[in-house]
């Protein structure tokens, strides 16, 4: 399911029905291969959307755990390889 989200988040352009069919080898029923892909879907329009718009995480999430600002985002990007944790 990872490897599927990685794909459709960096390369939405290169899926097929391969990608499809293995997580259906993985267990998945047809209903959540739909959730799965929706689910990645609204996350990447989502951050794209705030991304295109300058958006900047809320003063009351600062610091929380699990957050990151996007200074911290662009260097640990920028710090692994183009690569890492693909999967795909």
């Amino acid at each position: 399911m990872l490897d599927y989200a990685v794909k459709l988040t960096r390369d939405p352009g290169a899926m097929g029905t391969g990608d499809v069919d293995r997580l259906r080898d993985a267990g998945f029923d047809d209903r959540a291969v739909l959730d799965i892909c929706q689910v990645v879907s609204y996350y990447n329009y989502v951050n794209r959307l705030a991304d295109g718009l300058g958006v900047e995480l809320e003063k009351e999430w600062e610091g929380a755990p699990h957050t990151l600002t996007r200074k911290e985002f662009d260097a640990g990007r920028r710090a692994r390889p183009n690569n890492a944790g693909d999967g795909a």
